[in-house]
């Protein structure tokens, strides 16, 4: 296998090329895809490639245009489209949790809807509280729907690769933070299954979990960890959330005996709280510690940039609480987010 050195972004635009280029029936529709190739760059080159039939513009409305591409998909076509903030996907919620995850049940399954949407969140710096949220727990809540947020740029190609050929209603969670930052990526067709994590660095004390930039954080602890503390933290990667891989989960917990959560998102009705259930449940004889969580905070997003790393987790907040796991003593840090706080 051949591999070359690509950003994120290009990864996500190498995967939707072979795509459309293997199969005539995706097509793509969003704001700002066409001749500007999104403000990512993630669609660039391919409206020159495809044209305007197959690279589509669309209005300022989204639920228009996913009701449109649900309408196409349970038609017979494979749709992508791109939402340009993860917080627009909520104008859509009808055509989202109503229709496109639904179709197929209420149809006795003689319809299916193999429609893929994009979209990107997270903080950056200064999005402000509109454009900074992290929202996959809000549709991970819904049935019918399947949610992959990749990390690395491999995943982001293999993961978008497999959602076009889903027939299923799949949602592409990408983050702003990774788009370009660059890795290893398979040259040709590139397939990642969803439901299946990756385990990033192996361990022995305890687990850390993360998904999205979350593993950044998860993975630079974990060097701190040995190099400062003599812990050995396993590091996995969800890489999908719905379906959720419990069996790898369930083997490196049975292995550590403690588990940590990171996501961005705040800790409230979250898949950080999901996780650690599932993990308490069907790992309970085998903890040493109760599960923690590392979360962001249950406030708005805020826009100065120093309340941001306030309010965001960080590499250090992760080692606090594998400290606190293991039954070390954790230097202090900015605030406690080994637990989510029900207060606003």
């Amino acid at each position: 296998m051949t591999v070359k050195r690509i950003t994120y972004a290009a990864a996500i635009n190498d995967a939707l090329r072979i795509e459309m280029e293997r199969d005539p029936t995706v097509f793509l529709l969003g704001e700002d895809i066409g001749k500007p190739g999104g403000i990512y760059t993630v669609t660039r080159g391919l409206y020159d490639q495809f044209g305007a039939e197959r690279v589509m513009d669309t209005p300022i409305a989204e639920a228009g245009f996913v009701g449109l591409a649900t309408g196409a998909a349970a038609a017979g076509l494979r749709p992508v489209v791109e939402i340009m903030f993860v917080e627009f996907m909520l104008v859509a919620a009808d055509q989202i949790m109503n229709q496109a995850a639904k179709l197929h049940f209420l149809s006795g399954g003689q319809i299916t809807v193999p429609l893929t949407i994009r979209t990107q969140q997270g903080i950056v710096g200064g999005g402000g509280a509109q454009h900074s949220q992290s929202l996959e727990s809000v549709f991970a809540s819904v049935p019918g729907l399947s949610i992959a947020l990749p990390y690395t740029p491999a995943d982001a190609k293999g993961l978008i690769a497999t959602a076009i050929r889903s027939d299923e209603p799949t949602l592409v969670i990408e983050h702003k933070g990774l788009y370009f930052t660059k890795g290893d990526v398979p040259e040709g067709e590139h397939l990642v299954p969803f439901g299946k994590a990756a385990v990033r660095r192996a361990g022995d004390d305890v687990t850390l979990v993360g998904f999205s930039r979350s593993v950044e954080w998860c993975l630079q602890a974990a060097e701190q960890l040995a190099d400062k503390h003599g812990v050995s933290a396993e590091v996995v990667d969800l890489r999908s959330i719905v379906p959720l891989d419990v069996p790898t989960l369930v083997e490196s917990v049975g292995k550590t005996g403690r588990c940590v959560v990171v996501q961005e998102a705040p800790g409230s009705a979250s898949t950080a709280g999901q996780v650690a259930s599932i993990v308490t449940e069907q790992c309970w004889s085998e903890l040493r510690a109760p599960v923690a969580r590392v979360t962001g905070l249950d406030m708005p997003v805020p826009y100065a940039k120093t309340l941001e790393d306030v309010w965001r987790p960080s590499s250090d907040d992760v080692i606090a609480a594998a400290l606190h796991a293991v039954g070390e003593p954790a230097a202090s840090s900015r605030r406690d987010r080994t637990t989510a706080s029900p207060g606003r």
